[in-house]
């Protein structure tokens, strides 16, 4: 198969993207380790796959706004594996608001802490394994959030805050790590709707059925304006696959 012995690890599996990214690469034949900020949520992911491809799912719990689980999932999945071929960070914590004091301070800090820090400590924990790979690749989730460009965005100031540090940090780690072989991406899509990822080949699917992560809350698109996941999917896919000469630095879509 497309990706037969590809090790791919997948935050923010419970998610509706992140369950697409992991139930895609399984039927392309990747070993897939998943997470989710409790083990049950991940489990989740595994029983909506069948055949063979559900063999290929790990799940695993991990909170990325507490870095001691962080460090336990990298160390677990190591326990797997020698390797890792791909980390997707694709968790996020979002968080509502158009006003600073629609939020506690409790919730302002654990946003910011579980999608930037927690992307930061996914990289440092993971990268030992990602260096033990001949095809090594990051792909950081960060949405158009993490822009200038996200106007009438319903999301929180520190949501947005979150996501721009993100978008900091692959711009910076894309260049330090690209002299090693690592390639660092990121993906800024906007509202985006999500076909039905249980079955195995999303090809005539009803794009626009159901409401994805990128479809924020008090989105104005309808869903025939909004990306698919599969669209998304297929872009991320065909990034990984391009030869090691060729380095996408990032993907930005717009709403049609």
């Amino acid at each position: 198969m497309r990706f037969h012995n590809l090790r791919v690890v997948v935050t923010g599996a419970s998610r509706p993207f992140g369950r697409s990214l992991a139930i895609g690469f399984a039927h392309l034949g990747a070993e897939v380790f998943v997470s989710a900020r409790t083990k049950s949520a991940a489990e989740v992911v595994s029983g909506q796959i069948e055949g063979v491809a559900c063999e290929r799912i790990h799940t695993f719990g991990c909170d990325l706004s507490k870095p001691a689980e962080i460090a336990r999932f990298a160390r677990q999945v190591g326990e797997s594996t020698d390797r890792v071929d791909l980390l997707v960070n694709n968790g996020a914590r979002w968080l509502g608001g158009v006003a600073l004091d629609d939020a506690s301070d409790e919730q302002i800090v654990e946003t910011i802490g579980a999608t930037a820090g927690g992307t930061v400590l996914m990289v440092k924990h993971f990268l030992p394994l990602l260096r033990n790979s001949p095809r090594p690749d990051i792909v950081n989730m960060v949405s158009v959030s993490g822009l200038d460009t996200d106007d009438g965005s319903p999301a929180h100031d520190a949501f947005h805050a979150a996501k721009s540090a993100q978008a900091g940090f692959a711009d910076v780690l894309a260049r330090r790590l690209r002299p090693s072989g690592v390639r660092v991406m990121a993906l800024y899509p906007p509202d985006f709707s999500s076909s039905d990822p249980s079955a195995a080949e999303w090809d005539g699917a009803h794009h626009g059925a159901h409401q994805g992560d990128g479809a924020r809350p008090g989105a104005r698109h309808s869903p025939r304006e909004r990306l698919t996941a599969q669209a998304l999917f297929d872009c991320l896919a065909f990034a990984v696959d391009q030869p090691r000469d060729c380095f996408i630095r990032s993907f930005h879509f717009e709403p049609r």
